[in-house]
């Protein structure tokens, strides 16, 4: 296939300066954590970085069926002295793919004429919604309705069969690329040093190579327990790329006859590959929160309507980790104006959670790491009243996010996906309101002192303003700027004359207990008119953001973001 460059050389030029295009250090051949590790994990962590590699062109090809022969293209002209496909090739590599999206939410797209589909890669890309739901009315009422569990589940790649549609498990899909990740986990298993890491890593082999979605829940459900391990390793498998099976439950037809026939309509996994190195010291920060968690359960909104993953004091299924990061493949190294700091996963709609398996969390130490601290003071000079700029601190935003990841586990387990496309909104929503509304009693607890508590507040406060208006695709940022304006409307924060941020550290918490218990009303009753409501009610972009935002962007000229990874490109070397 030809392709056309859709940005120009100037523009190339400007997006992959040093000064538009931050870049995130991973460890490198001689850091300290990968030279004190034994040999057998030296050895294992090549394996686990070749498998991360498959799995990141697998998931190129689950988010554009372009993206591929693209790369090929780029390199092929690269090799011909094409200054344009050099400096392409820097952001496709950044973005891991054709189509992404900016910090100031503008659409990028590297190749002309190719748009970025609702259903990415993973559906036909002429499919539009109304044949979408047309197609699946008519093979219920045919009785197909095998097949179309086969087209809603989240593991499937969906193709055309005539006028009907056929979805295949990815495991079939991509069969040999599969295979190829499975025979690399079991040569790291062989020589890692942990036993429990190994039986993981054999269980992940085995799901890999057979499209049995049970055989995901037991390796899931193994992963979950991993707490001290030398090594990371995961599959990330999440939905939010996802944009046309949630559109099922705005076909009210469609709805009730699945509900008939008890189909639940899954969004569809994106794939990553997590590589690192388990830091020791910051996984003991971590596990400082675990033994609050039987106590948070039971001071979520309406506990007693829903199960909650984390039930008791005697079973707190959740494990966490720091991890200091060697690769970062597929979805979860995609920097798209933002990339990711954690994850907690198995999510809520994996089989492993109903046969018993916990939650892991996953923290990225070198993403989260600030590497500019003379311009992160100019941006506080700019924004924040002076006499608050003792409370921020980078740090707190790490403490705030081990909430975010942990509240996942709480509020209503099931039921969520009935809110179609708002789901992750309300979820990463409630995940972040959670967070804030503990703040007070983990304070009381002992996890935080009353310095630290400001902190976190402050720090929230100030870092929840974006530069730009996100489009409703990006559930992240759309629940940033619900709660930067449910915020303002109760008091939490206020604009100064001279239009600098100060935070009303005594209204923030309450104004988030308030806010989460909206969500959870939303997540228990699983209507997606209320939803739609309550984001469009709160998704306002207010004089106050736009002032910040405009403050924002003269501090920062950065669009988007790189990995550098000279450990991982070192193992692969080998």
């Amino acid at each position: 296939m030809n392709f056309e460059f859709n940005l120009s050389v100037e523009e190339l030029k400007k997006r992959t300066s040093k000064e538009y295009l931050v870049t995130k250090k991973f460890l490198t051949a001689d850091s300290p954590e990968y030279v004190s590790l034994k040999d057998g994990d030296k050895q294992a962590l090549k394996h686990l970085v070749k498998a991360a590699e498959i799995i990141e062109k697998i998931n190129m090809q689950l988010d554009c069926k372009y993206n591929l022969d693209f790369k090929n293209f780029l390199e092929q002209e690269i090799q011909k002295g094409n200054k344009q496909a050099e400096l392409t090739k820097i952001l496709f590599d950044a973005q891991k793919g054709i189509n992404a999206i900016d910090s100031l939410s503008n659409k990028i797209n590297l190749a002309k004429g190719i748009q970025e589909t609702p259903g990415k890669g993973v559906y036909p890309e002429d499919l539009s919604k109304e044949e979408f739901h047309s197609i699946l009315i008519q093979m219920i009422k045919n009785g197909e309705i095998n097949e179309v569990k086969n087209i809603l589940t989240q593991r499937s790649v969906v193709i055309r069969n005539g006028k009907k549609l056929k979805g295949i498990d990815y495991i079939e899909y991509f069969k040999q690329d599969f295979f190829n990740i499975a025979t690399e986990l079991e040569k790291a298993s062989e020589v890692s040093t942990n036993e429990e890491f190994n039986k993981y890593l054999k269980l992940q082999a085995k799901a890999l190579k057979t499209a049995d979605p049970m055989l995901d829940a037991y390796a899931d459900k193994q992963w979950a327990t991993l707490q001290d391990t030398p090594l990371e390793f995961t599959i990330t498998r999440e939905n939010y790329e996802d944009e046309l099976t949630g559109t099922i439950f705005e076909n009210k037809e469609l709805t009730a006859l699945l509900k008939e026939h008890s189909v639940s309509p899954i969004p569809k996994d994106f794939l990553g590959g997590r590589v690192g190195i388990v830091n020791k010291e910051g996984t003991k920060t971590l596990l400082r929160i675990k033994d609050f968690l039987p106590v948070l359960a039971k001071n979520m909104p309406f506990n007693n309507e829903y199960t909650q993953n984390t039930a008791s004091e005697q079973d707190t299924k959740q494990t966490m980790v720091d991890v200091d990061m060697v690769y970062a493949a597929g979805d979860c190294g995609a920097y798209r104006g933002g990339i990711t700091l954690a994850e907690n996963l198995p999510n809520s709609d994996k089989l492993s959670l109903t046969i018993g398996g916990g939650l892991r969390n996953v923290y990225h130490r070198q993403i989260r790491f600030i590497s500019d601290k003379e311009k992160l003071q100019k941006m506080l000079d700019e924004i924040l009243d002076k006499n608050q700029h003792q409370y921020y601190l980078d740090e707190a935003d790490h403490w705030f996010t081990i909430g975010h990841e942990n509240l996942h586990s709480l509020g209503p387990k099931k039921g969520n996906e009935r809110l179609g496309k708002y789901s992750n909104i309300i979820e990463e929503n409630k995940a972040d309101m959670g967070s804030l509304a503990f703040v007070d009693l983990l304070t009381e607890l002992g996890m935080y002192t009353q310095e630290q508590r400001k902190q976190i507040i402050v720090t929230f406060i100030t870092d929840n303003f974006l530069k730009s208006k996100p489009a409703l695709s990006q559930a992240h940022r759309v629940r940033t700027v619900m709660q930067n304006k449910y915020m303002f409307d109760n008091g939490g924060y206020i604009l100064t004359e001279d239009n600098k941020i100060f935070v009303n550290t005594d209204k923030v918490v309450p104004t988030a207990k308030k806010m989460l218990s909206e969500i959870i009303r939303i997540q228990i009753d699983g209507n997606i008119e209320n939803a739609q409501k309550y984001i469009e009610k709160n998704f306002m972009w207010t004089d106050q953001m736009e002032i910040i935002a405009q403050k924002l962007q003269k501090v920062s000229k950065t669009l988007n973001g790189k990995l550098e990874t000279k450990l991982a490109d070192f193992l692969l070397e080998k």
